[in-house]
């Protein structure tokens, strides 16, 4: 706790009072993001920070492996299910982000098995992505099957959003954009995803 105090200390200190005019109109005005990001729990991977985004401009949604489950509305608890429902319904979001990334460890534990200790919630949960395709025959170091998986976990969550009504329908209208993002922890690098694999930003 002390690490985290001494950061609120710095954020007071340094950048509040830059920031101040900022937060204080958010607060008036209310929150108005025009993205929506899909990202996993990942410490290492924060999409403000991959995005270089202001407070106020994304609505960050994060769970294991960045994840979105098929529309069911029945009445059970569904965390980013109400999440996505609140920015496409109540803010209006312009663009949905599926921010995957490298090194995932709820990927390697649907690929490898979770580790015991994680099977209460996490193993059911990754269970969401045993439908994707595996990769072809040729590749078998385990590096490279765990990019694989960790690109199609994107794909997964994207068509999953489609599956959503009050998605799809904007989606068709083009009042709303889906995209798919991979980002590298060792290189730094953000790739946006598209049909034949991914692409650099640049």
């Amino acid at each position: 706790m002390d690490e985290l105090l001494d950061g609120y200390r710095r954020f007071r200190s340094e950048v509040w009072p830059s920031e101040r005019a900022r937060y204080e109109q958010l607060a008036r005005r209310g929150q108005r993001p025009k993205t929506l990001i899909v990202a996993c729990s990942d410490s290492r991977v924060d999409p403000q920070t991959v995005f270089d985004a202001a407070p106020g401009e994304l609505f960050v949604v994060r769970n294991v492996a960045g994840l979105v489950p098929p529309y069911s509305p029945d009445g059970v608890y569904h965390g980013t299910s109400a999440a996505l429902e609140f920015g496409v319904r109540v803010l209006k979001v312009e663009n949905i982000v599926v921010l995957g990334h490298a090194q995932c460890g709820g990927v390697a534990a649907m690929v490898q098995g979770a580790p015991a200790e994680a099977r209460d919630f996490v193993e059911p949960w990754m269970s969401m992505g045993r439908s994707v395709p595996p990769p072809p025959p040729d590749v078998t170091d385990p590096d490279a099957i765990l990019d694989h998986y960790e690109v199609e976990i994107v794909r997964l969550a994207l068509a999953n959003l489609l599956t959503f009504p009050w998605i799809a329908e904007p989606v068709a209208a083009g009042q709303l954009a889906l995209h798919g993002f991979r980002f590298g922890i060792r290189s730094g690098v953000l790739s946006r995803l598209g049909e034949n694999g991914l692409v650099p930003v640049t």
